[in-house]
């Protein structure tokens, strides 16, 4: 069966004014709109277009009554949650628990009576949040793991000349000894001394640095360091970012983010997949609430190249970004058609030009922004589109 479903987009501060107006061929409202989830998550309702008998108004409601028909594959919850994402601001420096601490801490925050709505509450459920980030504009930038830490000793070396250079003697003498810190006791002594530390006159070194530092090969790293200084003033979160990679996505390419990985995305509009949870554990750029101990005791201070995933081709229209856990899938579609076996319910967004999705008991189209609920009694759907489709289930395998 299929089911026209629709969602509010959420006005989070960060978010463009402009991005998803204009991929749903809307005016702006002056707001910024920063994301669209779609799903059965709490904190966000996808709504049902269409009356169909039997079947409540909402996806979250048909979830919770009747889950075997809404899903299929024994679960008894969506495992997933779709996002266009769509930000002008920097998001906050973060991480996401695994499964077995997202558990563990819930179970405390539940013993120790911390309210669920509660802003110091870290777990707000029991399960983890990996997730999958496809760029759906040029220049998608966002910051992810922590860079090799021999071109970070690299770049700390440049800002410490440029400061020199500049006449900051002092904040020349701040950037070496933080060089001097990493070289000898390494990314967690680092990340641990900067957010549990007085911040505040390195953050100045670095951002008056990077602002004198005149290095195409460090350009995205400076740009970045004055944007985040822009919007955050001398936020902590400024010198973790500067441990970070940095990268900008063309459309299609993909980053995958799996529990422990440092990130923040920048700025950009894009297609996200996750785990349905609502479990993040903050360090800076944010006016929330920030738990270091426990950001720290969850990172992942391993030293990596930027975690792109590839779209690997699944047939003539069809590509998939994989990634090593059953809680979702993400195929992308088109332009073309392309048929798709769905033992389990599935999600299909539209995103460029027409899609049209059809079963064997129907058929819709859908313009960019547009989606459509697909119930495992469906067994199958056929998608052609003129421009590109996603298309989000659970981990199933063929």
């Amino acid at each position: 069966m299929l089911l026209r479903v629709s969602a509010v987009p959420k006005n989070y501060h960060w978010g463009s004014r402009t991005a998803l107006p204009a991929l749903f061929g809307q005016e702006p409202t002056g707001e910024p709109q920063a994301e669209l989830w779609l799903g059965a998550h709490p904190d966000s309702t996808t709504t049902f277009i269409e009356r169909v008998a039997g079947v409540p108004d909402t996806l979250n409601d048909w979830v919770a009554g009747d889950p075997q028909r809404a899903l299929g594959g024994g679960r008894t919850r969506l495992p997933f949650l779709l996002k266009l994402l769509a930000a002008e601001k920097p998001l906050s420096i973060q991480a996401h628990p695994t499964l077995e601490r997202a558990r563990a801490g819930f179970a405390d925050e539940e013993a120790r009576g911390v309210p669920r709505d509660s802003p110091q509450r870290n777990y707000r459920d029991e399960w983890h949040k990996p997730e999958l980030m496809v760029a759906l504009r040029p220049g998608f930038t966002a910051m992810c793991g922590f860079r090799p830490v021999a071109r970070t000793l690299e770049l700390l070396q440049r800002l410490q000349l440029a400061a020199a250079e500049s006449g900051a003697e002092a904040g020349a003498r701040l950037i070496g000894d933080q060089r001097e810190l990493l070289a000898s006791k390494g990314l967690e002594t680092v990340v641990g001394s900067v957010l549990l530390g007085d911040a505040g006159p390195l953050v100045r070194a670095l951002v008056e640095a990077a602002a004198a530092l005149d290095d195409d090969e460090w350009l995205a790293e400076t740009r970045l360091i004055a944007e985040l200084q822009l919007h955050y003033p001398a936020d902590p979160g400024i010198a973790v970012a500067v441990l970070l990679n940095v990268v900008r996505l063309q459309p299609g390419e993909a980053l995958y983010l799996p529990a422990g990985n440092i990130h923040a995305y920048v700025d950009g509009l894009g297609v996200e997949i996750m785990a349905a949870s609502d479990n993040v554990l903050r360090g800076g750029l944010t006016t929330k609430p920030v738990d270091v101990p426990e950001l720290l005791a969850v990172l992942d201070f391993s030293e990596m190249p930027v975690p792109f995933v590839p779209a690997v081709p699944r047939g003539d229209a069809v590509s998939e970004y994989e990634v090593p856990l059953d809680d979702f899938r993400l195929l992308r579609i088109g332009p073309g058609s392309a048929r798709v076996a769905l033992p389990e319910a599935a999600i299909v967004l539209g995103v460029e030009g027409t899609t049209s999705v059809a079963d064997g008991a129907g058929s819709c189209h859908l313009a960019p922004g547009e989606a459509v609920f697909v119930s495992p009694d469906s067994e199958s759907i056929a998608v052609s589109t003129t421009g590109s489709a996603f298309l989000a289930t659970s981990g199933w395998r063929t």
